[in-house]
């Protein structure tokens, strides 16, 4: 089975790399990611990996592979921010605070869909107004759901995380090649 990756994120094809896995091609999904009004974020996540992997037509011999990570504290969807005010807005709002990270998975061959969620936990410390206006200048923030990536300057700021790290970086790798093996997917 070739491997199609459904996504334009640099991380998760490089977390896909790492694990010795290169796609065949990559064809990002283009589709309106817009929460939908009291949408909780789990469902929101889930909903945008699927309708990514529906947007993509593979062939008979072929898996896709789509994901959608977001960034949630209580029921607020923390997606990418629009420009460096609503970086600043989230990172005030995450400084000191546990927030969940949920990255959902979903991978379609010929005949089924299948998916997983994974959720991680992150903690940043207390960020003052010098830390967070060296992260927007570093402009990293930008394409980052919650305005942040965890493998860059921000890991300074992330005492601690329960879950899956490579989840938080946008692909559980190791849910990834489980459920890719379940649709007969082979390394």
């Amino acid at each position: 089975m070739k491997l199609i990756l459904g996504s334009a994120s640099p991380r998760r094809l490089e977390i896909l790399k790492q694990a010795n896995i290169v796609p065949v091609k990559i064809i990002p999904a283009d589709i309106d990611e817009e929460p939908k009004a009291g949408e909780l974020p789990i469902k929101y996540c889930e909903r945008i990996a699927l309708e990514k992997v529906n947007a993509i037509s593979g062939g008979a011999d072929e898996i896709i592979l789509t994901a959608d990570t977001t960034v949630s504290v209580g029921r607020r969807i923390m997606g990418k921010p629009k420009d460096p005010d609503e970086a600043i807005k989230f990172l005030k709002l995450l400084s000191g605070r546990r927030h969940k990270v949920i990255t959902a998975i979903a991978v379609k061959n010929a005949q089924e869909i299948r998916k997983k969620s994974v959720i991680s936990s992150v903690k940043f410390k207390n960020l003052s107004s010098h830390d967070i206006d060296y992260y927007i200048s570093s402009g990293e923030w930008k394409g980052k759901a919650g305005g942040y990536a965890i493998q860059g300057l921000c890991s300074e700021f992330i005492p601690w995380i329960s879950g899956s790290y490579s989840g938080v970086v946008g692909l559980p790798i190791a849910q990834t090649i489980s459920l890719l093996k379940s649709l007969g997917w082979t390394p």
